[in-house]
């Protein structure tokens, strides 16, 4: 049997990579979380690299509260960015594949005229944007064959948007949803496909994956709502609104539609659109 790491395996994305490999007789994954490996710590991910001798390192690992990342600068560094240099320092030691996320948050999240692909210049605005685009680099830096993924708005078997909506629907008549946001929720479940599917090649480099298709907050809410049911009402706001309600919360990016453009021009994978992906979640969620 092939061994994987698998890092910050209780997150959303690393449930969803455990489902997709449950059962396979081809590999079996070593899950860490912070309990179990502190990725910050070099000398410990090379001691586990060198005790295990997996295959592959798919890191799930990260800082991604995007509003403390802008208070603990230090903080975020050490797991965005030098944990996904040490794992990718451990890779090479022992001759492992690397698999590692990041987000669409590299990019400045301006209003673009098309949907951003790999070959377009990151350039953060936010401290998460930065320490995620700073792993990013060292991963090339240190790790001999890799695959970056970039995504956006995930969600899955975890905290998340959708089940935000679901809980404030409890208590409120109508909710207000920034409407002048744009980007491709994507389902963690998809994203794993994607890594499994991407894992076994030699398709090495820099990869987008997020659903197909777009919309904005406000409308994915507003989806979320009527797949369960409910009948609080979305109030679509814009970011200043939302800002002046929540002024301690970080800039968000006005436009994170990412195009898959590596996927297609490389293999026959697609993501399934952000609507199918949603009511295959709203379904499994509400049983």
């Amino acid at each position: 049997m092939k061994k994987i790491i698998v890092t910050g395996c209780n997150g959303q994305l690393g449930r969803a990579v455990n489902q997709q490999y449950a059962g396979s007789t081809e590999y079996e994954l070593v899950n860490t979380d912070v309990a179990e490996l502190d990725i910050t710590k070099v000398d410990e991910v090379l001691k586990l690299a060198r005790d295990v001798k997996p295959y592959a390192v798919i890191n799930c690992a990260a800082y991604t509260n995007v509003d403390k990342c802008e208070t603990e600068p230090d903080l975020a560094y050490k797991i965005n960015a030098v944990g996904a240099r040490n794992l990718a320092i451990a890779a090479s030691d022992v001759g492992a594949k690397l698999m590692h996320i990041s987000t669409d948050y590299v990019f400045p999240g301006d209003v673009a005229e098309r949907p951003l692909t790999e070959f377009d210049t990151p350039s953060p605005k936010s401290m998460y944007g930065a320490t995620k685009l700073a792993g990013e680099n060292f991963v090339r830096d240190f790790a001999d064959r890799y695959f970056i993924i970039r995504t956006a708005w995930l969600y899955g078997d975890g905290h998340n948007f959708a089940k935000t909506m679901l809980k404030l629907s409890e208590t409120n008549d109508t909710i207000g949803v920034v409407m002048d946001q744009v980007g491709t929720p994507t389902s963690a479940v998809e994203l794993a496909k994607a890594i499994k599917y991407l894992l076994p090649t030699d398709n090495y480099g820099l990869f987008h994956g997020t659903c197909e298709g777009d919309t904005n907050w406000a409308e994915f809410a507003a989806t979320v709502l009527r797949l369960a049911g409910k009948k609080t009402v979305i109030e679509p706001i814009t970011s200043q609104e939302y800002k002046r309600r929540f002024p301690a919360s970080a800039d968000r990016p006005a436009y994170s539609i990412l195009e898959n453009y590596m996927l297609k021009l490389t293999t026959d994978f697609s993501f399934a659109s952000w609507q199918d992906a949603i009511e295959v979640y709203m379904k499994e969620l509400l049983g």
